[in-house]
């Protein structure tokens, strides 16, 4: 977590910041992100799986927690391990300053261990625009894992080059991202306006 002073810039159309470097959280009464690093593992309920920080950039990440739901076994609550309307449930801020206005593709580097924390949702200005909604990652299981797929009725797995946020305005604007499915793991995140720009 970072100072509400800290802004991450935008720069020729590009921009890159550590998941763990919000600002603030929102609508953390029932689930809530935490930070994992090789000194910090939190420890809330239910969490299965082992520590990801050996691989994360910056040698941390987010989860939020507790993770309820590991596979479809597990109860699927709405409202408190699952959420598919965005912005209610574990929101975190990111203030990013955009110097060029247009169109920006979100990418996320997560990591997932099953099909029931491979989900988020992306937003701006507390508004949760309809290609920032379902976020979805199938492959790339047990490892961090870049995408921008969002996940539709008909293709599961998500449709490449779909999520995107419209931001017609330079100037400092409210980054948010939002609870899915508990469980998710969140290394960084970019902003680019090259619709064919592949993370590395």
């Amino acid at each position: 977590m970072v100072n509400d002073k800290e802004v991450f810039v935008e720069k020729d159309g590009f921009v890159e910041v550590e998941a763990e470097f919000f600002y603030k959280q929102s609508k953390s009464s029932i689930r809530k992100w935490y930070r994992t690093s090789q000194h910090n593992y939190p420890k809330v309920g239910r969490d299965e799986d082992v520590p990801h920080y050996t691989n994360a950039s910056n040698g941390a990440y987010i989860e939020i927690l507790p993770d309820t739901r590991v596979s479809h076994d597990d109860e699927l609550i709405r409202g408190e391990n699952f959420s598919d309307k965005p912005g209610l449930i574990a929101i975190v801020h990111y203030k990013v300053k955009i110097n060029t206005p247009g169109r920006y593709y979100v990418w996320v580097k997560a990591f997932s261990t099953g099909s029931e924390d491979n989900g988020l949702h992306a937003g701006i200005n507390d508004e949760w625009p309809e290609h920032g909604k379902k976020m979805q990652w199938c492959d790339g299981k047990n490892k961090w894992t870049w995408e921008s797929k969002q996940r539709t009725k008909e293709e599961h797995c998500g449709v490449p080059k779909q999520i995107y946020l419209d931001i017609d305005k330079a100037g400092i604007h409210d980054i948010q991202f939002s609870m899915r499915e508990d469980g998710f793991e969140f290394d960084k995140f970019i902003l680019t306006n090259n619709i064919n720009y592949i993370p590395k």
